[in-house]
């Protein structure tokens, strides 16, 4: 069975947003006057924006509607995206992008990040040329870990979900794609704390383990053995 899409993750998996969403989330939260611990904040990794603004109105019985709190964040986001340094690509994967892009394999982009976002990054580190989709789990009835995203990234790449490869840096993420039955890779990388990639068919710590040749191979030895 060969490999033949692979569906990315984008926040922790190919830009490094986090140190901006966690500054926008806590600048929120800030001028919301509620107060929310690390451990709280790094449960939400890989769900939408909606999903945790949700959560937080539940927990802190806001009275509030979510959807304002969403708009509030993502005011914040847009100003950190213009002005702040911190915002770069993950180390190796604009190499394994072109490279995956070059040997054939489709590439969507399945993120629960907003379309805004999504394009912002794709137009700043010019990614478009690879990527035959983009899907945005705001954009979706379920976040992560509901497989909905996964199971749509792999109708829109147009390949049996066999035949697909998702990578996700969340536990969150990675649950998504078991649910969607999809082989999974978990990027285990310093900017995504406090995640369980126990279930992930194979952890990586760097974009060099998984070159193209490799990771075919890996694909076929994984398929053989279900």
């Amino acid at each position: 069975m060969a490999l033949k899409a692979v569906l990315f993750d984008m926040d922790g998996v190919i830009v490094d947003t986090e140190p901006l969403h966690h500054k926008a989330y806590f600048q929120m939260f800030y001028d919301r006057n509620i107060e929310v611990s690390e451990a709280m904040y790094h449960s939400f990794t890989g769900q939408s924006t909606l999903k945790v603004c949700q959560q937080l109105c539940e927990h802190f019985q806001l009275d509030v509607n979510p959807q304002e709190l969403v708009l509030h964040k993502r005011s914040k986001f847009q100003e950190l995206f213009i002005k702040d340094p911190d915002l770069d690509l993950i180390t190796g994967v604009k190499e394994r992008i072109e490279e995956y892009h070059e040997n054939g394999l489709t590439l969507v982009l399945a993120s629960s990040a907003s379309m805004g976002t999504i394009n912002a990054v794709f137009d700043r580190f010019n990614l478009n040329p690879f990527f035959k989709a983009k899907l945005s789990g705001a954009d979706l009835k379920a976040s992560k870990p509901h497989p909905e995203i996964f199971i749509k990234a792999a109708q829109a790449a147009e390949k049996e979900k066999q035949n697909c490869l998702v990578i996700e840096d969340s536990t969150n993420g990675i649950l998504a794609a078991k649910a969607a039955n999809i082989a999974c890779v978990g990027y285990d990388s310093t900017p995504s704390k406090n995640q369980n990639y126990a279930l992930a068919d194979k952890v990586i710590n760097h974009f060099d383990e998984i070159a193209i040749t490799d990771l075919k191979q890996w694909f076929l030895e994984k398929k053989k053995q279900v």
